[in-house]
């Protein structure tokens, strides 16, 4: 690997100027601080060598042998001959193009790397770069050994016309590749990039990181301003905007990337499927709830806002979580989170409901009610498990889906609609458990599953209480025995053949003591597993099939 550049530009005697706040730096100080400005955080760019110094183990980092230079198709000049400028680029970064591409370690964990190069050209897309990236995706491919992309690009490469609007479909192709035979991918996004890099092979991983700060997006904000003549929103195609917009999975800091990316290869690499666990006890027991509640405080019970959240139940029963975020669309709804667990040495795709403990964050999580960005969310979850191979855990605790108008507009009834249906045909395992509220059909977007859970004291409805009784005696007086007639519990759930089992609580219920309530769901989770874990992918469709073609009986006229 070449020797890295400086972090930031304008040493002088060892001293630099920040580019983003003008405060004089002592250099050796701003290299320790990984290129990050200790008084105003801005982050200096890196070299392709520089980037993948700070991010791999030290010394693990081996350059592929098959080195690529670019051809001069189209004989173009401009004020250079294209000859002229690839080899000022090639002798101003040590680089035959703008990646350098081998393979390393990080954490420990084998990867396959590419890192783009912004000094060379502006880190522009030509044709070698994307065969460099086709090539890291066919070794990733081969070796089934994770692909790890740093990219900052520019955009296309003039130079060679429409040779390099055509790398858009090849690098696409080369990460759908690794998609369809489930080898992971994570690009880091870092600043700047733009253009046809963004709008392909960026984009594309299984999981999107961007370093805190990066310029990100499609078209350049000058011709964006310049086209729509009007001033662009405050933070417009930040890391920090996009995020906000539900476009990438996690925003970090440099100091970040490292101890982040390590814990993903580490959940995202194979682990042997766990011992079968003793399956929970369905009945009291010592230390456990024995109290006999009517429907109407059981939906009391449910709703309890000292209950665990789906948050609480992950750092609880997981030796590891990482949240991803987004549906890639238009947000990042908080009302469901979800992302991968370690769970009993095994990783899972983690996905919840999540409600709050106080007014302020209830308020934040909008009480739980999903817009159908969290269902989008939840369903890109699911398919990036299976495509992965991951079984799916499900935590319901909501109301039902968010009622507004921008949920209508928004397309909530296909959200719901189409997470339904893709849990439905999902090939990996599919465990669901209600610990909380499960509220029509926003609950059980995330409860199509193989096999579905209550806690003792949850309920699970077509809808509350209140509202059936509002529709049908006009006001909400009647709700609980609206409750009794509804059948929300889970012992009548259990005999109805709704749900496959009973979760016991603790005494007093989950929210006495949420450590204990998180063992007894963890165990009951990885009974479920265990017990699913023979089935092959199209004997868990047809049974999940079955399972709810069984529910609710019929009578022959």
């Amino acid at each position: 690997m070449t020797a890295p550049a400086s972090a930031a530009a304008g040493v002088r005697e060892g001293w630099t100027r920040c580019r983003g706040c003008g405060v004089t730096l002592y250099a050796p100080r701003l290299d320790r601080a990984l290129g990050v400005c200790p008084d105003c955080g801005h982050h200096h760019r890196l070299g392709a060598a520089e980037r993948l110094g700070r991010l791999l183990d030290k010394g693990s980092f081996v350059q592929a042998p098959d080195r690529l230079r670019a051809v001069d198709a189209l004989g173009f000049a401009d004020t250079r001959p294209y000859p002229d400028r690839l080899a000022a680029a090639r002798a101003r970064t040590g680089l035959d193009d703008a990646v350098l591409r081998g393979r390393a370690t990080l954490g420990g964990h084998p990867v396959v790397v590419a890192a783009m190069e912004f000094a060379f050209l502006g880190g522009s897309m030509g044709v070698v770069v994307g065969e460099e990236i086709a090539r890291a995706a066919d070794e990733a491919l081969a070796t089934r050994t994770p692909l790890l992309l740093a990219v900052a690009s520019g955009g296309a490469r003039m130079q060679e016309g429409c040779l390099s609007l055509m790398q858009m479909a090849r690098t696409a192709q080369a990460l759908a590749r690794c998609g369809r035979a489930g080898v992971p991918t994570v690009s880091l996004l870092t600043d700047p990039t733009f253009g046809g890099v963004t709008g392909s092979f960026a984009t594309l991983t299984d999981i999107v990181v961007a370093e805190a700060g990066a310029l990100v997006g499609f078209a350049g904000p000058r011709v964006i301003e310049s086209a729509t003549r009007r001033p662009l929103p405050a933070g417009f195609q930040t890391a920090e905007y996009l995020y906000a917009h539900g476009m990438v999975d996690r925003v970090e800091a440099r100091q970040g990337l490292r101890p982040l990316l390590t814990r993903l290869l580490a959940l995202l690499a194979a682990a042997p499927a766990p011992p079968v666990p003793p399956a929970p006890p369905e009945t009291g027991g010592p230390g456990l709830d024995t109290a006999e509640r009517g429907a109407w405080e059981t939906v009391r019970f449910a709703r309890d806002t000292a209950r665990p959240t789906t948050l609480e139940y992950a750092g609880l029963m997981c030796e590891d979580f990482v949240e991803l975020h987004g549906d890639r669309h238009h947000g990042d709804d908080p009302a469901i989170v979800g992302g991968l667990a370690s769970l009993g040495g095994r990783t899972v795709m983690l996905i919840g409901h999540q409600k709050g403990h106080d007014t302020a964050e209830l308020v934040a999580r909008n009480f739980g009610m999903p817009e159908p960005e969290g269902y989008r969310k939840a369903t890109r979850l699911m398919r990036l498990a299976e495509r992965l191979g991951l079984p799916v855990v499900t935590l319901v605790d909501t109301q039902g889906a968010a009622p507004g108008v921008g949920a209508e507009e928004r397309g909530q009834a296909w959200a719901v609609a189409e997470a339904i249906s893709t849990m439905g045909e999902l090939t990996v395992p599919v465990v669901s458990v209600v610990t909380g509220e499960g509220g029509s059909g926003g609950a059980l977007a995330l409860a199509t599953a193989d096999r579905v859970l209550m806690t003792r004291n949850a309920c699970y409805s077509v809808i509350s209480p209140e509202s059936c009784s509002v529709i049908l005696f006009g006001d909400p007086g009647h709700a609980a025995g609206m409750a009794e007639a509804l059948r929300v519990t889970a012992p009548h759930l259990l005999r109805l053949g709704v749900i496959d089992g009973i979760v016991p609580e603790p005494a007093g219920g989950s929210q006495r003591d949420p450590a204990a309530a998180a063992d007894l769901v963890r165990a009951a989770v990885l009974a479920a597993l265990a017990d699913l874990a023979p089935l092959s992918g199209p004997d868990l469709v047809a049974g999940r099939h079955d399972r709810f073609r069984r529910i609710g009986r019929v009578a022959d006229v």
